[in-house]
């Protein structure tokens, strides 16, 4: 069976979340995404996992009772962010309410923040956690590998810098919204591990919920499918990553955290790293990689397609010139679901033609930005320091000019040498 996964985001009790990041809000959200599976995140935080232990359980996953406000189709697995000594953040998977209590337990004398904080700092190495990781027979990888700040190449040179002897029970790589599959393959430690895309989400809004996700080949619903899937064992697999473009990531090109001032990594390292304005330059994931690269980036014959997605809301926020959490996107949002069931179904599975005849008059500049996505037309300013990357629908070129190198257009998939614009239709789903 096939399963849509986001497995990294952030209940109601981490910082700078939404208080709507309840397990019932989450369930109703998945579902309308059309995602199966959430990680639950924040799991060894007492509070939420309190309200996890209320959930029918099955196999390591967890999903409410019939009757209860929200979907109980929605599954959920155990995960948390954990933060090491040296602000690298790690992603764990844990397969029991019991090895959850016993990682609480194990982090809970070298962390100041643990019952206060859904992502705790933990004063141990990566490598200690990794130790106690595998103790619990959780999971464990970098979380959004590459961004500036928290990031095991933010402070690292390679995952064995990071995780030292335990660098073999690493299972996972999650790239983040600034990188991609054609990113993280031109490292060579990187090509023997499964790529994750999540959405890392602190609010259940349909721009931030799943703007990232994985797709799955599982024999049925359970931790041990799950996890045999990420290690590719017995058939399991990633079959689909699912992200937004990577330009269009906060920290994509090195720029500077007060201006927004995009710098060349050469012009940044002239500057010691400082802006004309005094604002401090921030690596973008762009040139970090450059830097780490040491081959030549094709793909290896397990990784999967990695498939460009932009949110829903986000395309007809550009169609009607309005904020996608504007009540005009969202009516609209919320007419495009009741005719057709899913974001998923909207934006790859139904016929153009469909949408001029919809109960709900949905208008033509809508249907346009929908086609212009499926044909690839959409323009990438590329973020930095902090502020997202733009996106136009319709690329500025002139003449049948090449684009400059500031934009990119999105019209490739990556993933074993795809050079067509692939949809969800080429994998079922």
């Amino acid at each position: 069976m096939i399963i849509n996964a986001d497995l990294h985001i952030h209940s109601r009790y981490s910082a700078a979340t939404s208080p709507r990041m309840d397990l019932p809000t989450l369930a109703i959200e998945a579902a309308r995404k059309g995602i199966q599976l959430l990680g639950t995140g924040d799991c060894l935080h007492p509070n939420w996992l309190q309200g996890i232990k209320e959930l029918e359980e099955q196999n390591g996953f967890f999903h409410l009772k019939r009757g209860d406000a929200g979907n109980p189709e929605t599954q959920f697995v155990l995960t948390v962010e954990v933060e090491d000594a040296r602000r690298v953040h790690h992603l764990l998977i844990v397969p029991s309410i019991s090895k959850a209590e016993e990682l609480y337990e194990s982090f809970r004398t070298c962390s100041p923040d643990i019952d206060s904080d859904g992502r705790p700092s933990v004063r141990l190495s990566g490598e200690e956690i990794a130790e106690q990781a595998k103790d619990a027979d959780a999971l464990i990888g970098p979380c959004h590998a590459f961004t500036p700040w928290t990031a095991v190449y933010a402070y690292h040179h390679s995952l064995k810098e990071c995780y030292g002897d335990m660098v073999g029970g690493i299972s996972f790589v999650e790239l983040g919204l600034s990188a991609d599959s054609s990113y993280a393959d031109r490292i060579e430690e990187l090509r023997a591990l499964t790529f994750l895309t999540n959405s890392d989400a602190h609010s259940p809004h349909p721009i931030r919920l799943a703007r990232e996700f994985n797709r799955f080949y599982v024999g049925d619903m359970g931790f041990d499918e799950l996890k045999a899937a990420i290690q590719r064992r017995g058939g399991r697999k990633p079959v689909l990553n699912v992200g937004v473009p990577p330009q269009e990531g906060k920290y994509n090109e090195s720029a500077c955290i007060r201006c927004y001032t995009h710098l060349s990594l050469r012009e940044a390292i002239t500057r010691r790293w400082r802006c004309e304005c005094g604002g401090i330059i921030k690596k973008g994931v762009r040139d970090r990689v450059d830097e780490l690269a040491n081959c030549n980036g094709t793909h290896p014959e397990h990784r999967p397609p990695y498939l460009h997605l932009i949110p829903l809301a986000e395309i007809i926020g550009l169609a009607l010139h309005k904020s996608p959490s504007s009540p005009a996107v969202k009516e609209i949002w919320e007419s495009l679901l009741a005719e057709f069931g899913t974001e998923v179904n909207v934006l790859v599975d139904v016929s153009i033609a469909n949408f001029y005849a919809v109960r709900c008059n949905l208008d033509v500049q809508v249907v346009e930005a929908i086609k212009a996505f499926r044909e690839g037309e959409i323009r990438v300013i590329p973020g930095g320091g902090g502020r997202y990357g733009t996106i136009e629908l319709k690329p500025k070129t002139s003449g049948g000019a090449q684009e400059s190198s500031e934009a990119i257009v999105v019209k490739e998939v990556a993933g074993r040498g795809a050079k067509r614009q692939l949809s969800l239709l080429d994998f079922g789903l």
